[in-house]
């Protein structure tokens, strides 16, 4: 019969099963009238209590509902079974994992005579069986374990680099983390300018609205840990002092892992369980932060992929424009030279006037043309919202072409007193009067002057625009500077 037990222990598909079979066949054998397996839980409780753990697992034969209820710490071999008089142990052995003990199988009430050393013995075989198969049911789970977060890491580092926006990658950083980790939320926080952190992104069960935007100050303990690249792990976020957002009210256990690559540290991932939830295990420890500094590997190779891809695009529209300007404008201008010259020969009359619309309309044309290349200058993105970066945008793309960069010059809160209505004229004229100073020979310098407090001649208050340069008017032109004014 014991043969047929040490067998059978182990066969069941899950490990509860196994431990109640393990439980069983000791009753069975012994000839005992109760049975239990009890696993410990945390250590809990002051004084005399202190150490003892509670059970978090219990499997038993022969009890009741009740008595099962009684049974809320680990028996130590000095109570009863039940934990009160009359109801003796009689008999109980370490459950082991290596040298972890992790609970004690009990017997009590031997319905024949006295537990002999025959029943000690095969009580000490069934445990070393329940050792064994809760060490492989762990191992399996940690395997498991092990596997679902590589699987986890793959799927971001896929996601991080599909191109999809920053924010939403960080936002599937998150989640893919909270998921894994059996946390509550997920968040992601990046440092600030002002040398704290900042959450940038969150996954959680409830609305995480609140959640993002919240700042960790500087100097705060945990900051100082995860700035020097260490992982920082609560017990209970609600209580721990080092602790200082308000939203650490609604949590308990965490871990804040630093997403660092290179020595350099990019971000923070925090993974809050709820109050109350169970304590992350070493194991739990080592998989998160091993996790983490893949993350932040495929965050700095999604930065590098996407920096990339922004230089690709310059390049290219660099490209266009020196092709523009080389080969379009160069052969444009041979032609209206040649056009103008047999203009002149053909004397006054129809054939002149012909010739010198065409003329004109090439001349529109290639400054249309160079306004274009100035405009395949600009970056493609990261655009300038106000008045003074698209200024300074624009001469910046000018002085690719024209050698050298133009003066700039502001009067007034042009920010402030210009009204998104009118950056479009001004903007416009500033661009076309670049390309007519690109197009004068002799250009050796640019003024640009943007006055948001200007009066214009009938009084009223104004913006004005007066762009002039150092080179000769053109044929038809009476001066080099051009000025544009509104009222505001």
């Amino acid at each position: 019969m014991l043969l047929d037990a040490v067998l059978n222990v182990g066969t069941e598909g899950e490990l509860a099963a196994t431990l109640q079979h393990v439980v069983d066949s000791a009753a069975d054998l012994t000839d005992a009238r109760y049975g239990a397996l009890a696993l410990a839980g945390p250590a809990h409780g002051r004084g005399p209590e202190r150490g003892r753990s509670r059970i978090a697992e219990l499997f038993s034969v022969g009890l009741s509902d009740d008595e099962r209820r009684r049974i809320t710490r680990l028996p130590t071999g000095h109570t009863g079974l039940l934990g009160h008089p009359g109801s003796s142990l009689s008999l109980g052995v370490p459950v082991r994992v290596h040298n972890d003990v992790l609970g004690h199988l009990c017997l009590a009430r031997k319905r024949h005579g006295p537990f002999t050393e025959e029943d000690l013995a095969l009580l000490r075989v069934l445990a070393s069986q329940a050792g064994i198969a809760i060490g492989n049911a762990r191992l399996y789970g940690t395997a498991r374990q092990r596997e679902r977060w590589i699987e986890g890491a793959a799927a971001v580092t896929t996601a991080l680099l599909s191109g999809e926006p920053a924010a939403d990658a960080l936002t599937t950083l998150a989640k893919s983390a909270r998921i894994l980790a059996g946390a509550a939320a997920g968040v992601v926080l990046l440092p600030t300018d002002e040398g704290g952190m900042e959450i940038v992104a969150a996954s959680a069960l409830d609305d995480p609205g609140d959640i993002v935007g919240t700042n960790i100050a500087p100097g705060s303990p945990v900051l100082v840990q995860l700035l020097s690249g260490e992982p920082v792990y609560i017990d209970d976020s609600a209580t721990d002092p080092r602790m200082t957002t308000h939203v650490r009210t609604r949590f308990g256990p965490s871990m804040m892992l630093p997403l660092q690559s290179g020595g350099r540290l990019i971000g923070t991932l925090a993974l809050p369980r709820k109050r109350g939830g169970r304590p992350y295990t070493a194991v739990d420890r080592l998989l998160a932060t091993q996790f983490a500094s893949q993350a932040a590997l495929a965050l700095v190779l999604a930065d590098a992929q996407h920096n990339r891809e922004r230089l690709a695009v310059f390049e290219d529209r660099d490209r266009i424009a020196r092709d523009l300007h080389d080969l379009v404008v160069q052969r444009l201008f041979a032609t209206e030279m040649m056009l103008e010259s047999t203009r002149r020969r053909a004397g006054e009359g129809e054939l002149s006037d012909l010739l010198g619309h065409a003329v004109d309309e090439l001349d529109s044309t290639i400054q249309e043309v160079r306004t274009t290349i100035f405009a395949l200058q600009q970056p493609p993105a990261d655009a300038p919202t106000s008045l003074r970066g698209k200024v300074l945008r624009e001469t910046a793309g000018a002085a690719a072409l024209l050698g050298f960069q133009p003066s700039v010059h502001f009067t007034g809160a042009v920010d402030t007193l210009v009204e998104d209505t009118l950056h479009t004229g001004l903007l416009a004229t500033l661009r076309g009067a670049l390309a007519a100073a690109h197009r004068r020979a002799g250009v050796t310098s640019i003024d640009v002057e943007v006055d948001a407090t200007a009066t214009l001649p009938d009084g009223r208050d104004g913006v004005r625009l007066v762009v002039s340069d150092d080179g000769e008017p053109a044929e038809g032109e009476e001066s080099t500077t051009v000025t544009w004014e509104i009222g505001r």
